[in-house]
């Protein structure tokens, strides 16, 4: 019987699984992403390792050091203060916006996406977990109809997802149900006032949950963390 040979993987494809174990906590701020053991875990060469690693640094998942190497991006303590506050300052102001303006057809986009986070969380599919809650805030954006409001928010979303993906508690639910579940209510009963207390709350905890340390630059497995 002949071997069936696997697809090589697509730049894109190695970037996700590079983020994958960072919200995965698989890698850790600070830790080093050599280019070897990248190529022989991922069956690539040193090329395309390289534009993928420029991939994960403009999205900020890495930070790339003339003559050190690519290292995971390990935000500081005054960073993660001042995305939260920038949050809480544009998501105030969004969801009184959406309390007057958004539809039934994206509430209940929103209900479903809390409710698919909360099973990804029960599951401990913590990528997803991560990835779904950040959707949810995009979505209710999106709902207000600001395309420059969403393009900032997309930023900070992205920046929080990797904070918490780098230094939330594994055990603790980084965005419960719940709380999704209360903003959708909030915003279906047109309550704008209840709403912006309501994402205040829900992120201030998400903050809360975080541990943030100085990074050390230390060695990581990559053969095992990327093991197929």
């Amino acid at each position: 019987m002949a071997l069936i040979e696997e697809e090589p993987l697509s730049d894109a494809a190695i970037v996700e699984r590079v983020v994958a174990a960072v919200m995965e906590q698989k890698l850790a701020a600070g830790a080093k992403l050599p280019e070897a053991p990248l190529c022989e875990a991922f069956d690539c060469s040193r090329s395309q390792i390289r534009r993928a690693l420029v991939v994960l640094a403009e999205r900020g998942v890495v930070t790339l050091h003339a003559h050190r190497g690519a290292f995971v991006a390990s935000p500081s303590a005054e960073e993660a203060r001042c995305v939260f506050e920038a949050r809480r300052a544009i998501e105030r102001s969004i969801v009184l916006s959406a309390a007057a303006r958004i539809d039934a057809a994206a509430l209940d986009e929103l209900a479903d996406n809390a409710h698919a986070g909360g099973a990804a969380e029960a599951r401990g599919d913590r990528s997803e977990a991560i990835r779904l809650s950040g959707l949810f805030h995009l979505r209710i954006a999106e709902a207000v109809g600001n395309a420059v409001m969403t393009k900032f928010l997309e930023e900070l979303v992205a920046r929080t997802s990797l904070i918490i993906g780098l230094y939330g508690a594994r055990a603790a639910r980084s965005c419960l149900e719940d709380e999704h579940a209360a903003l959708v209510e909030a915003l279906a009963e047109r309550d704008g006032a209840r709403a912006a207390s309501l994402m205040d709350a829900h992120l201030a905890h998400i903050e809360s949950l975080l541990d943030i340390r100085d990074a050390v630059e230390t060695p990581a497995d990559i053969r095992s963390v990327f093991a197929r």
